[in-house]
Order: C-alpha cells, then structure tokens, then sequence
C-alpha cells in the first residue's frame, strides 16, 4: 500500500526563490512538450514522452541554458506526467491536456534517491537541508516525492510504501449513510452530523477580498499581495473542510465492519446552478473518496448500493415504496402502515438494511478501493491514520 504524507517545509528566502525557480522550469518544460506533442500529432506523427524527453534533453542546455541551475528532476518528470495525461485522455478517462499558469498547482518533482530524511529535516537537492513542520507518520521505502505551493506555504509530499497497513477496529456494526444538504451525513443509528461548512461561512469574506482583487492594477505588487491573501482563505476553507472530512471518516471505519453508501453522481448533481456550491461545499465525492481508502486499512467492507435503489422513497418498516417523493417533503409518511419518521434517517436504515442482507443475486458489490496513492496532510493530527487510538 502506497501512502502519501504531506508536509509543510520551513525555508530561507533563497530556498523560496529556488523553489519558485524549479515550479516555474517544471511548468515551461510541460508547455515545451504540450506544444511540440501537439505539432508532431497534427503533423501525422505518433509522439510520446519518451522520444520527447529524448529530444528536448539533446537541446536544452544550448537552447535554454538557465535550465543547468535548476536540478534535472525538475524538467523530466513533467514528460512523464505528459504522457500519463493522454494515456488517459485517450482512454476517455480524463480531458485533453492543457498548457499550465503561472501560479496554479505550482509544483515540481524530486526522486527518491536524491532525498534523504533525518528526524523533522528533510535533505532536497540544490535546496540542501530543509526543517519540517513535524515527523513522517509512516515508515516504508520512499517511492516519489513532489513539492508544491499553496497560498504562500511550501510543502512537501512523500509517497511512501508502507507494504500491509493495518489498524484494529474498535466495532463491528453494519451502518447506513445517507448524505444530504441541510444534514450532511444521516448515520442509520439516529446520529446527524453537520460539516463546518467552511465555504459559507467565509463567502462574505471571500467576496470582499475578490473585489479588492479585482480592482487592483494587473502586474502590480499590490495585485499579487491581494491574491495571496486571496489564496490563503481559500486554504483555509480546504483545510477546515478536510478536517472534518477525516475525523469523521475515520471514526467511521474503525467502529464498523460494514458500510453501505448511495452511488451519487456528483458530477451530473453539480450541473445544477442553485445547488452547485452547496453541494460542492459538503465534499461530497471526497467523503467516499477517503472512505474507500481507509476502509482498506481497518478491514472494514464499503458496499455502494445500486444507482437506482429507492432508499429515500422506500420504507424503513414495512418495505413499501413510494410512486413519488417531491424533494422538497422532509418527512416519510407512509400510507401502508402509517409509519411516521425523518426522509433521511429513513434512507439511511434503507441502506443499513441492505448491508445486513447482502447477497450477490441482489446486485449489491463492494466499492474499489482506488490504488493510487493516499495523501495525508500536515496539520490533521487528530484526525490521521496514526493517531486515532
């Protein structure tokens, strides 16, 4: 098992500039390549990363030779990444690749065997020794890592194979999830639970900040001081809204054995303008998203139920279900047995129901878990998959 961790780096001025260097060399080589895949393609030639990375290496200290105070990791892997991309565009897994900003997902690549860590320091090439915000939290053989900016902190992610990784549950209970608006997660056992809400609250403040952005001289320091600030709330946002998201997916997994989730398609469910941001707000996708992952490391079995089970509309006492049920009546009332109750606690026993009797005939399956590597960020401590004891 590949696990990422994610930490926050403490550097000099001149460690910064370097790495504003090296993110901005990773981000023209990625153009570089974009566009030269993108003439040969039209030409009629069939290019790929590989005959790219050869092409650009045989010309790039003559053509651009600023590129010899930057370390190689930082203009290689973006041919890599390059052709990661159109595999899966081709593939129809993801869209065509774009040329990169200035300034979005800044970012670039160091190999494994060019760092080294020792206690709270990590070793970079061409940075030299670096201190930590706090320990790596796994140990295993350092696959990869990849430096990056958000707002104006620098982090560093390490992805790491850990091999088996498991931790003890605490229970064995079957629970029904139902997610929602106004209550974010119904739990099958009565108990809701509510996000921060981070966007909402801090949209006033948002807002404002965006106008004084906006109103600022492009290219001006006073621009680039209001975007940063900008940046930083946005943040501040994920990292409240992640928070949570952890804590409560953890807590989660180790109390039950089994978990049954609706399949949402939250991508068709963002199209709609008037609940976009409020859906987008709850995290929804990144919930299952870190269930997924962590149900693999407590033995805990994530059962998604089909796309089309009527867990709102049936009910929870008798079994009958509804023609229709308007989205906007917040309580079941069923005219079978005269059972009266909440629509999402409802739907959430539904669900709960359906995982005690599983069976292969009835279509229900356990969700993959995704093999791509599971970040971790510093400064999410009490909600880690360390320590939770």
């Amino acid at each position: 098992m590949i696990l990422a961790h994610k930490i926050q780096l403490d550097l000099t001025t001149a460690q910064r500039e370097y790495c504003a260097r090296a993110c901005g060399t990773s981000r023209f080589v990625w153009n570089w390549a974009l566009e030269e895949w993108t003439r040969q393609y039209k030409a009629g030639e069939k290019p790929n990363g590989f005959k790219l990375k050869k092409q650009f290496n045989a010309v790039k200290y003559q053509q651009f030779p600023w590129l010899e105070s930057i370390h190689r990791d930082a203009h290689a892997q973006p041919f890599i990444n390059l052709q990661k991309a159109f595999v899966n565009f081709f593939k129809k897994r993801a869209k065509h690749p774009t040329f990169k900003k200035k300034g979005v997902r800044d970012s670039f690549a160091v190999a494994n065997d060019k760092l080294k860590i020792d206690g709270k320091c990590i070793r970079l090439p061409m940075i030299g020794w670096v201190c930590l915000t706090e320990q790596v939290r796994f140990n295993g053989k350092i696959m990869a890592a990849t430096v990056s900016r958000t707002a104006d902190r620098w982090f560093v992610s390490l992805q790491m194979d850990v091999g088996s990784y498991q931790k003890p549950r605490v229970g064995d209970g079957v629970v029904g999830i139902d997610l929602g608006i106004e209550t974010t997660v119904t739990l099958s056992s009565g108990e809701k639970l509510n996000s921060p809400k981070a966007l909402k609250m801090k949209m006033k403040r948002l807002r404002r900040l965006s106008r004084r952005h906006s109103r600022k001289q492009k290219g001006s320091n006073n621009r680039r001081k209001a975007a940063n600030r900008l940046s930083k709330l946005h943040w501040r946002v994920k990292c409240q809204r992640n928070d949570w998201l952890h804590k409560l997916t953890t807590r989660i997994c180790r109390e039950n054995q089994s978990v049954v989730i609706e399949q949402l398609s939250v991508k068709n469910m963002m199209a709609n303008r008037r609940l976009a941001r409020a859906i987008s707000d709850e995290s929804w996708y990144e919930f299952c998203r870190q269930l997924g992952y962590k149900a693999q490391i407590y033995g805990t079995e994530v059962i998604t139920a089909p796309k089309f089970y009527p867990s709102s509309k049936t009910c929870s006492n008798c079994g009958h279900a509804k023609v229709e049920l308007a989205l906007d009546e917040r309580t079941y009332a069923c005219s079978e047995c005269g059972f009266v109750g909440d629509r999402d606690l409802n739907a959430a026993r539904n669900l709960s129901r359906l995982g005690l009797s599983r069976s292969n005939a009835c279509g229900h399956h356990v969700r993959p878990v995704r093999t791509k590597a599971v970040m971790v960020e510093a400064g999410t401590r009490p909600c880690s998959l360390v320590n939770t004891n």
